[in-house]
């Protein structure tokens, strides 16, 4: 054997594996091939328009990576919902019926299945998010999180999952309905299916439909950031109430410059009014209701977590 051979035997041993990761959601599709989640080689951003272009320029970029840089080992997609997340269902991977018009019914796993070998675990856009805070972010040390992005559509997620329970379907925190704010009468809404949900009342299309422009661009002392703020308090409550996790992280663009977050914990206290002993006060909400650590990185890693996942290296649940 050759010295070339032998240098080139060493490098190929010495290579670590490679991981792919989606996170998929209403705005756009980020892409990244990473070594581990603290080590991102490459990635991108895709606009999300229709359902085959979005999905194809998501597959061209892995194809280009691998051809510079190796085989992918596994992939992890976080996409946005509702989907099929179930693993024996004859629809696995295909997303049921969405808001995002032209998306229903699509098999987001297919073009990847068809170009790459490799195993691809699948969770929601928000469900990566939360493995991704749980394990690395705002919720070290936390027994149970909850994830909450609130951008072009809200949704929320739990981890761990006990995986020996058997599910409906993945959770919709979104669609819950809300109690209307009395200065918001005249709004019905822009969600398709409910109106008046937390997605219809609070999510970034729905503040832009009322007020022309994204919060952060209303002055300061405008009624929209506690009318929104109050919305996603009741969110909170319920997710406290519903599932007691350990600690809420909210991310996502409307919250991005986190001028939120503090009316967010003051309209969950006042919702809950005492109720919840943990929760009685602003100093305990504000350890529990917490901004995302990872920053905008949160479903990407979430998404490098779960190939990780399929590739057998980490678990993610009981």
């Amino acid at each position: 054997m050759s010295m070339s051979d032998t240098i080139s035997t060493a490098s190929t041993h010495a290579r670590k594996p490679l991981f792919g990761a989606i996170e998929g959601g209403g705005t756009k599709f980020v892409c990244a091939v990473a070594e581990a989640p603290d080590r991102i080689l490459d990635r991108v951003a895709v606009p999300t328009a229709d359902a085959r272009t979005t999905l194809a320029e998501c597959v061209d970029f892995f194809v280009a990576a691998e051809s510079s840089r190796g085989p992918i080992a596994a992939f992890g997609f976080g996409c946005f919902g509702p989907i099929e997340l179930a693993p024996g269902a004859s629809n696995f991977g295909r997303l049921l019926t969405t808001p995002k018009q032209g998306w229903s019914g699509t098999d987001v796993l297919a073009p990847l299945r068809s170009a790459f070998p490799a195993p691809i675990a699948l969770d929601t856009d928000v469900g990566a998010a939360a493995l991704a805070e749980w394990r690395l972010g705002a919720g070290r040390g936390a027994g149970s999180l909850a994830y909450v992005t609130v951008g072009t559509g809200i949704g929320g997620a739990v981890t761990p999952q006990d995986r020996t329970r058997r599910r409906l379907m993945h959770a919709e925190m979104g669609h819950l309905p809300a109690a209307r704010d009395s200065r918001d009468a005249g709004f019905t809404g822009v969600c398709p299916f409910h109106r008046s949900c937390i997605e219809g009342f609070a999510s970034g299309p729905a503040i832009r439909a009322r007020w022309g422009r994204d919060l952060e661009a209303l002055p300061a002392d405008h009624s929209g950031h506690s009318v929104i703020a109050g919305y996603l308090g009741q969110l909170a409550a319920s997710i406290a109430l519903l599932e007691s996790v350990e600690r809420i992280v909210f991310g996502g663009g409307v919250m991005a410059n986190g001028a939120l977050l503090p009316l967010v914990r003051a309209a969950m206290v006042e919702y809950l009014n005492g109720y919840l002993p943990p929760l009685a006060d602003l100093e305990r909400a504000a350890g529990y209701i917490r901004a995302p650590e990872l920053g905008g990185d949160s479903g990407i890693v979430g998404g490098i977590l779960l190939a990780m996942q399929a590739r057998g290296e980490i678990t993610t649940g009981t």
